[in-house]
């Protein structure tokens, strides 16, 4: 069963297309990678989703409801969560406080409980550093607070823009660990942008490549040749390449 569908999506800004008749589909339980260069509408295709940015044409479907036009928090309360880019804690609360700003909408006492003991076992940092001030935390561990609030929310799609930006290797490799263990222990369905395609291939999944707006490549990245994706991502080719699905 498909979580998201989304049919010949097209999103403009003055008189530069962002999104061109952009359709994909996402199933229940799903890891998919978007990447692709600078201004390839990746950033702007997660904003369409949350609802953040209205496209001119189009349609957004999030577990069988139409959510297109709808408002941010009515889209985030039927499941949607989303981790945008940049870490953005806040700096003047605690590790704790930023955590329970993702549970606002929440009224199961013991179902947050469960799931803010289970967060800081997924990033045992946040619990050493639970009463400390975010801004005074590691890039690296405020990439992992701000995941671990977006789940706080108990989200059935998790949206992250570009988790390892800025961030050393070893630290994205920890990331990517714990992204990891979401998808098998919690089957939770999993949407991130990410710059690079490296990544998406370590990370396997699904793998959807952006270019001017249009999915230029799609499938399985471990079937992807590296001739492939710099076609691709460089715009050798004017036609979309898909790779099969073992």
């Amino acid at each position: 069963m498909n979580l998201l569908e989304i049919h010949d999506l097209n999103v403009r800004y003055g008189g530069i297309t962002a999104l061109h008749k952009l359709s994909l589909s996402i199933k229940a339980g799903e890891t998919v990678m978007v990447t692709g260069p600078n201004g390839a509408g990746k950033s702007t295709l997660l904003k369409t989703i949350a609802g953040l940015v209205k496209p001119q044409h189009g349609s957004v479907v999030f577990d069988g409801q139409l959510i297109t036009g709808c408002a941010p928090e009515t889209i985030a309360a039927a499941g949607f969560s989303m981790v945008p880019e940049g870490r953005q804690v806040f700096n003047s609360l605690t590790v704790l406080e930023n955590l329970r700003v993702g549970t606002g909408m929440r009224r199961n006492k013991l179902a947050v409980a469960a799931d803010l003991d289970y967060v800081m076992d997924v990033f045992p940092v946040l619990r050493e550093r639970a009463l400390s001030q975010a801004g005074m935390l590691s890039g690296g561990q405020q990439q992992m607070l701000v995941i671990g609030r977006g789940l706080m929310a108990a989200p059935r799609l998790l949206v992250i823009d570009e988790p390892s930006l800025g961030l050393a290797p070893l630290v994205t490799d920890q990331v990517y660990e714990a992204l990891m263990r979401l998808r098998v222990e919690r089957e939770l369905t999993l949407l991130i942008v990410e710059q690079s395609a490296s990544r998406a291939v370590m990370t396997g999944g699904r793998m959807l490549m952006l270019r001017e707006g249009r999915i230029v490549l799609e499938g399985d990245p471990r079937q992807l040749t590296a001739h492939q994706m710099q076609q691709a991502y460089f715009g050798y080719e004017d036609e979309p390449v898909t790779a099969s699905t073992p």
